[in-house]
């Protein structure tokens, strides 16, 4: 089987909008350059500023989440 290096599955497929819309949306916020499609050349650093931005953004949004349920 062929493998194209990239091993992240979206668990809720719904998702992938959504996810793409916060990538694009920090991109934009952090000034890199991310465009549809090809972004090789972005440096590793521009990428992993921009996907820690969105683990950073997502365990925020989950922890209000948490903060708001009642156990």
């Amino acid at each position: 089987m062929a493998s194209n290096g990239n091993n992240n599955q979206i668990n809720v497929p719904q998702a992938r909008a959504a996810l793409d819309n916060m990538k694009y949306e920090i991109a934009r916020e952090l000034g890199v350059n991310l465009k549809q499609g090809y972004n090789g050349d972005l440096t590793s650093r521009e990428a992993g500023y921009v996907g820690g931005y969105m683990v950073k953004r997502l365990v925020e949004q989950a922890e209000q989440q948490m903060a708001g349920q009642s156990f």
